[in-house]
């Protein structure tokens, strides 16, 4: 009787002890969607909300299961470059009106599953300086300073510009590396469609591009010219993340610095300027190139999302901006004879800092047919700004 009563004492505590581990090593995400559309975005955790797990796990034990339990892909984001990652990403699948569960457990022994697709992003000294981004849908590119000095001194090929560039895929692959490599033995590489990954026919010169800014007044811009420094913070399965300096700009004196980042599946950069100025200043604006005016621009200043489609080559593409309405005083389309000066520009208050986001679909890559299905795509983007996710942990 004795014995038994030890082993029931021993396989009690046992339970005790496993039930204990379990649940420390185990945390509850509650995703919700209070929209009435599905979603698939990337959510972002603070590692402080992580710190009762982490006290008792190492962070690469870390995992994410779904409610079928199924290992969800993970990164770490090091915004300060201090070895100590500030955010946790995953994807979350979410249906309209719904909440879906995860669970976070600590798993050494089972991998985190590697994603097919990817985002990117870093400089390009192979083409002067350019830094160029991607994810699976779409790519970026701006201009370096090395490139800002060669066009000052009259170097062909190079681009004095604080525009934004954009790149038509229509592959999920990164094409960064490839393009580029071909670019050193063929200049005109990435500019060809020869083998049906896209190419870049898009013009951008002094012109803001795809999401550039500049300050209006008196019915000009003022822009910045190339940015000064970059700082590459994050590439991986579910976030590029990366920082650009500009040197003073304008009557104004304002220094910039921009932190742009892109998420897996996703057709917009986001954009985040933080501004200092000598002098007061009157706006700060966002703009899209109208190339030579031929193409049809729509202002929606009630739900912050601005459009623009147009015929590039053979295809139609569709750019936008999306931002919160609330600080926006005006939008134009701003045509001029001038080349590189007709824009479409969305004028902001003059705050300290501004978050928007600007991206684009082209027609070949599938995403999209129709100028409608271009509209209906930036204002689902408008609704997924106004309305994020609502994470909790418990």
């Amino acid at each position: 009787m004795f014995r038994l009563k030890n082993r029931t004492i021993g396989l009690s505590c046992a339970i005790v002890c496993i039930s204990a581990n379990f649940f420390n090593a185990q945390t509850s995400i509650s995703v919700k969607n209070n929209q009435n559309f599905a979603r698939n975005e990337v959510v972002t955790i603070n590692v402080k909300d992580l710190k009762s797990f982490l006290s008792k796990n190492k962070a690469e034990d870390l995992r994410i299961k779904d409610a079928q339990n199924n290992y969800q892909t993970v990164q770490w984001i090091d915004m300060n470059g201090d070895k100590n990652p500030e955010e946790l990403l995953f994807q979350a699948k979410i249906g309209g009106n719904q909440t879906q569960i995860y669970t976070i457990v600590a798993d050494s022994k089972t991998p985190n599953p590697e994603s097919q697709l990817t985002t990117y992003s870093r400089l390009v000294p192979e083409r002067v300086d350019d830094y160029t981004w991607e994810n699976d849908k779409i790519a970026f590119r701006v201009y370096g300073p090395k490139g800002q000095a060669e066009a000052l001194a009259g170097v062909k090929g190079s681009t004095l510009s604080s525009g934004v560039d954009i790149w038509f895929k229509r592959t999920e692959k990164s094409v960064i590396n490839e393009w580029y490599k071909g670019y050193l033995t063929d200049p005109m590489y990435y500019h060809k469609d020869t083998r049906g990954e896209g190419y870049d026919p898009y013009h951008v010169g002094d012109s803001r591009g795809t999401g550039g800014i500049g300050i209006w007044k008196d019915e000009k811009l003022q822009v910045s010219q190339n940015f000064v420094t970059s700082r590459t913070i994050a590439e991986g399965p579910l976030r590029t993340v990366f920082e650009l300096t500009y040197a003073p700009w304008s009557e104004f004196g304002v220094k910039e610095t921009k932190i742009i980042s892109l998420d897996l599946g996703s057709n917009f950069s986001k954009f985040e300027s933080t501004f200092e100025a000598e002098k007061p200043v009157p706006n700060y604006t966002v703009g899209i190139t109208l190339h030579k005016n031929e193409g049809e621009s729509k202002l929606n200043d009630k739900a912050g999302y601005y459009l623009h489609w147009e015929k590039i080559d053979d295809a139609f593409v569709g750019e936008g901006i999306v931002i919160d309405p609330k600080i926006v005083t005006k939008s134009i389309a701003f045509k001029s004879e001038t080349p590189d000066q007709s824009n479409l520009l969305v004028v902001t208050k003059p705050n300290k800092k501004m978050t928007y986001y600007a991206g684009f679909a082209w027609q070949k890559s599938g995403q999209i047919k129709t100028q409608q299905d271009w509209e209906a795509m930036l204002k689902r983007q408008s609704e997924i700004v106004a309305n994020p996710l609502t994470v909790k942990l418990k």
